[in-house]
Order: structure tokens, then C-alpha cells, then sequence
């Protein structure tokens, strides 16, 4: 089990810093050379994985992936119930607005985004994975989590970003309170310093958080007197892309 573990996380690291070298990815993992070639031989006999010739051979995730989705980014459901909403907070905020699934591990991932008109704005790219504690998407999930589910996540390891990050689990009990009562989250710099977020929960029929939408901002635009009114386009737009995926059933 750890060795496949290990092999997904190599999988993953090619993913996110390709393309790559052997000798890179060995440095930044902690892994014997050895160890890492044979993972990615095996990945790229697999069809995964594939390299690039040259001086220093690289290695790049194949497009086979695409075939590999999950069920929020097939067709229908939760990826067409999100466009009209997005466009109208979007259009509403003039804000880059994302969709964010939870992984079940820890993080979020973002399945979709509308950018900000503004030249100046905060971009992730679609596929991108944050941490659940520190920012407005995974935060308004992980306020509804079952009981179990926050625990685990409370009480293992919150790593911090930047000195704003609530790395303790008594003081994030606190502010997920909050996010409870109001509605939507608020992420205060807590992961990318300068960038600001609030983020609703989008729940399904039994009133379990599938997935959020937030709208993301650097600090220069974020203003305190707006948040109530942010928060609850937010809120709307979270509602709406419910009430469609149920609709559809």
C-alpha cells in the first residue's frame, strides 16, 4: 500500500511541476533516483506518463488522464448546473468566481472558473488542489463535513502558508462556527498572502456539501463594508447550483 501511495504521489508531482527530470523529482520527493525512474517507467508503460527526448530527458502527465474524470466534471449534474450561476456572480461581483470539489483527503479541487474583467485578479487553474483549512472553498465544506469528518481533519496536521493561516484546531473550530451561522466562509489571506475569498457550500439532496463556490480577489478590492453583500450573492449562487443538480436528479 505505501508503495503505491508513493507512486501516486510521484504521479502527482510530475503533474503539477511538468515537465521534469528524473534528478528533479528525486530531489524534491526525497527518493533514491533508482526508485523514482522505475515509477515513472512503469507509469509511462501504462500509458500515464510519457517523455520527452533531449539533453536531459523530461517527463509529462499523458493526455490519457482526460479519460479519468470524476463524476462532478462529467456531463450534466453538478458541471452544467454551475454555468448560469457562475456567470451571474461573476457578472454580479465583476470577480473571478471557482467551483471546488472536496477530495475526501484534505483539499479542494477546483472543477471550474470564470475570470474577473479587472486586469489585476486572482487565477487558479482548473485542476488545482488547496488546502480545506485555509481557503473560502474548502472552509465552507468543511463547516458541514459530518462530525467525524471535521474531527479527523481538525485534529491532524493544519499546515500554515503564511503567518495569517489558523494552524490551531480550537481557533478554526471557532471561525467554522461562524461560517455556519452566517452562511459562507471568508478566507483572509489565510492561504496566498494578498488574496482575499468568501465561499458557500453547494449541498446536495440530503443536505451534504458536494462542492462550493467562491469568489477570489486580490486585497486591493476587499473591502469589509462589502462582505455582507458578497457573501450572500455568494450564497444565492450556491443555492441555485443546488437546486439545479437536484432538479435533474
Amino acid at each position: 500500500m505505501q508503495s503505491l501511495i508513493k507512486s501516486l504521489k510521484v504521479l502527482e508531482k510530475v503533474a503539477e511541476k511538468q515537465p521534469i527530470s528524473v534528478g528533479e523529482l528525486a530531489k524534491m520527493m526525497s527518493m533514491p533516483k533508482t526508485t523514482v525512474q522505475r515509477i515513472l517507467w512503469t507509469f509511462h508503460e501504462a500509458g500515464w506518463l510519457r517523455l520527452i527526448e533531449g539533453d536531459m530527458p523530461r517527463w509529462t502527465v499523458s493526455p490519457r488522464v482526460l479519460s479519468v474524470r470524476p463524476i462532478e466534471l462529467a456531463g450534466g449534474g453538478l458541471s452544467a448546473a454551475v454555468q448560469d450561476p457562475m456567470a451571474e456572480l461573476r457578472n454580479s461581483t465583476q470577480e473571478t468566481v471557482y467551483v471546488s470539489v472536496y477530495d475526501g483527503n484534505g483539499a479542494v479541487v477546483v472543477i471550474d472558473r470564470l475570470e474577473s474583467p479587472h486586469p489585476v485578479r486572482a487565477v487558479s487553474p482548473i485542476g488545482d488542489i488547496a488546502p480545506i483549512h485555509s481557503t473560502a472553498n474548502g472552509m465552507a465544506i468543511l463547516a458541514f463535513l459530518p462530525e467525524s469528518q471535521l474531527e479527523n481533519i481538525l485534529t491532524g496536521e493544519l499546515s500554515a502558508f503564511n503567518p495569517a493561516t489558523i494552524t490551531d484546531a480550537d481557533k478554526l473550530r471557532a471561525e467554522l462556527k461562524q461560517v455556519r451561522e452566517r452562511g459562507y466562509a471568508i478566507n483572509r489571506g489565510y492561504y496566498r498572502s494578498g488574496i482575499f475569498a468568501i465561499g458557500a457550500p453547494i449541498f446536495d439532496a440530503a443536505h451534504q456539501p458536494v462542492a462550493s463556490i467562491c469568489i477570489s480577489m486580490p486585497d486591493s478590492r476587499y473591502h469589509e463594508e462589502k462582505i455582507a453583500e458578497w457573501g450572500a450573492l455568494t450564497v444565492k449562487a450556491a443555492q441555485a447550483i443546488g437546486f439545479q443538480r437536484n432538479a435533474r436528479g
